[in-house]
Order: C-alpha cells, then sequence, then structure tokens
C-alpha cells in the first residue's frame, strides 16, 4: 500500500475532528469562555482517544502522525497571515519590551521551578513554560518538535493553559474593578490594562474574551499585544533550539571525557517552519496578498491546527496524564501568579521608564 493511502485513513479522522471542533468552537457560549477551536478539538481528542479510537490505532496511526507533525507546521507558518509588522508599532516600545521581559522571565521560572524544584522532566517543564510566556497550546505544540516530547507530556503543558487561561478570563475583569476603587496600580486606564491583559494571559481567545468584558478599546489593545508576542514565538524557537544543542553536546564531552561514553551530541535542530513563519508576517505587512485570499487561509490555518490538536488528543493517554499528578498543575499555578503579580510590576516599571 502506498504512503498517501497509508495516511489516509488518520488524515479523515483529524479532518472529521477539526471540523466538528471548529464548528463546536463557533458555539457563543464557548467563544465568551475562550474556548476556541484548538481547545474543543484536543477536548474532543482526548475523549475519542480513550475510547474509541484504540480499536483503529493501527489503522490510523501513519496519518494521525502526519497531522501532529507536517500539518502543525504548515500551521503555525499560515499562523503569521494574522499579524503585521504594524501591529508593533500600534503598542509601541512599552509593549514589545513588557512582551520580552514577560517572555523570558517566564519560561526561565517555569524551567528552574518544574526541573529543579517539582521534580520534572525538562520537556515538560519547557513546554508549560512555552504555554505560558507565549501564545498557550500553539506555542506548546511549536516547541515539541524541538523537545521530541511525548503526547501525554504535550497535552499536561496545554492543561494547564486551558485551565489557568480559562479563570484568567474571570480574574482580569475582576482585577480591573478592584483597581478602580483601590488603586493598587497607579494611572491603569483602557490601554495600559489592555496591555498587562495581553502581555500575561495565554491564549488569544483567553485575551479577547477578558480584554472584551472591560471595553472593546482594552480588547484591541490587548489583541494587538498578544499578537506581537505570538510574533516572538520565531525566535524564542530559534534561541531554544541553539541552545538545546549547545547543552547536549556538552553533556555529551562530559561524558566521554569521564569515559562513559554518554550520549551523543545533539545537531543543532534548526525550526525552517520558524523562518517561514517570520517570512509570511513581513509579506502579509505589504498587503500584497488580496484580503479574500488571507480570510481563506487564515481559515485553513484553523483547520490545520485544529486537526494537529485533534491528533495529538487521539494520541494521548489519560492513564500516563494522572501518572504525571498535581506538579503540572502546582508550576502552572505558580506562573499564573507570576503573570498576575510579575506581570503587573514588569508593566508598571516598564511603563515608567518608557514614559
Amino acid at each position: 500500500m502506498s504512503k498517501s493511502l497509508r495516511v489516509m485513513p488518520g488524515l479523515v479522522a483529524s479532518a472529521v475532528l477539526a471540523l466538528v471542533a471548529i464548528r463546536l468552537g463557533s458555539l457563543g457560549w464557548l467563544q465568551a469562555h475562550g474556548m476556541s477551536a484548538l481547545t474543543v478539538a484536543i477536548v474532543l481528542g482526548i475523549l475519542l482517544g480513550n475510547t474509541v479510537y484504540p480499536y483503529f490505532a493501527a489503522q490510523g496511526g501513519e496519518g494521525i502522525a502526519f497531522s501532529k507533525q507536517t500539518l502543525l507546521r504548515a500551521g503555525v507558518i499560515l499562523y503569521g497571515l494574522r499579524l503585521t509588522l504594524h501591529d508593533i508599532g500600534q503598542v509601541g516600545i512599552a509593549g514589545v519590551l513588557i512582551d520580552a521581559l514577560l517572555l523570558s522571565s517566564t519560561f526561565a521560572l517555569a524551567h528552574f521551578l518544574g526541573t529543579r524544584f517539582f521534580g520534572l522532566d525538562r520537556s515538560t517543564s519547557m513546554l508549560i513554560g512555552a504555554g505560558n510566556a507565549i501564545c498557550g497550546a500553539a506555542a506548546v505544540m511549536a516547541t515539541e518538535p524541538l523537545l521530541r516530547a511525548k503526547a501525554e507530556q504535550v497535552t499536561v503543558a496545554i492543561s494547564t493553559v486551558v485551565v489557568f487561561g480559562t479563570v484568567a478570563i474571570f480574574v482580569y475583569p475582576a482585577i480591573y474593578e478592584l483597581n478602580l476603587h483601590w488603586q493598587l496600580l497607579p494611572a491603569v486606564g483602557t490601554r495600559t490594562f489592555g496591555i498587562y491583559a495581553g502581555s500575561t494571559i495565554h491564549e488569544v481567545a483567553q485575551v479577547f474574551a477578558a480584554g472584551r468584558s472591560i471595553s472593546p478599546e482594552t480588547a484591541n489593545t490587548a489583541v494587538i499585544t498578544k499578537m506581537v508576542r505570538v510574533m516572538m514565538l520565531a525566535p524564542f524557537l530559534i534561541g531554544l533550539s541553539g541552545w538545546l544543542a549547545r547543552d547536549t553536546s556538552k553533556a555529551a564531552a562530559a561524558g566521554s571525557g569521564s569515559g562513559t561514553g554518554a550520549g551523543a551530541a545533539r545537531k543543532l535542530t534548526i525550526p525552517w517552519f520558524a523562518f517561514a513563519f517570520v517570512a509570511v508576517v513581513i509579506v502579509n505587512s505589504f498587503a500584497f496578498l488580496p484580503k479574500s485570499f488571507v480570510g481563506s487561509a487564515i481559515d485553513l490555518d484553523t483547520f490545520l491546527l485544529a486537526m494537529a490538536m485533534g491528533a495529538l488528543g487521539l494520541t494521548t493517554h489519560l492513564s500516563a496524564i494522572r501518572k504525571a499528578g498535581v506538579k503540572p498543575l502546582l508550576l502552572g499555578a505558580i506562573l499564573f501568579a507570576w503573570l498576575i503579580g510579575g506581570g503587573a510590576l514588569i508593566n508598571i516599571l516598564v511603563e515608567g521608564w518608557v514614559h
């Protein structure tokens, strides 16, 4: 049987899951609670993956793997059509600095606490860090190829984004209302709070839902700030790839020097799709492409990412998630607290320095 025929059953299963997830994700109640089609897709995938799918896993395995890997990269590349270089100008140098500081500090904190304090493996810690620091599930999925993580590790990381990102939808409007009365954060208007929300909430859908609960202006600024944060995914992946290669090379050299022969130097994994992502952003910035084409391409991108999420869910075993225990959620809770408290401090300091 040719490879194209072997991947077909899994591709069909992923496509059906994606279509259902997109349909459900368009429902008003789910949108109001920041539940995007991607989140719905992985939930449906997990439900089927632990009930029906195991009986057909042998037939669908290759197509599911293709969806998780190749289609995921294509989805990340097309994600660039949602962004333009003009987005950076909208939030100014303050927004860019805030995003960069929060991204680096959140990822570093996740790696340190995850591996040193909670005893989690490095892949899980980094995936949780990427999801919390950048753009939620999309960042977790984009980081997974570099770490060669297991499906269970990816799902555990995404679960922290879903749980605490959903909580953020209700917490941030409450923080805004409390601040109106208590003035805990000085000189906070709809614009500055939008930058705060966009630089600290996990998913784009969650950012929009939280910002919209305050005002349309807050939502607009929050989403633009969030999109600048998403744009930092490419340099993050490139930097992480270099760091992983260097770190593994040192470990291999140490093993060779001690006579154990442990490990082999890991080659630098160049995330070419990250460069393609940046190229798409640049092309989109010059508005060469017709709006109708861009709109259709964004719809296709949502479909491809939903297929990847559904495929991930199908290969996720709840027993492995239960085995991971509460430590990943505790790490996610600490990062959530850091994003709220530390994020507020960084926003205040940077805004004060810039202005």
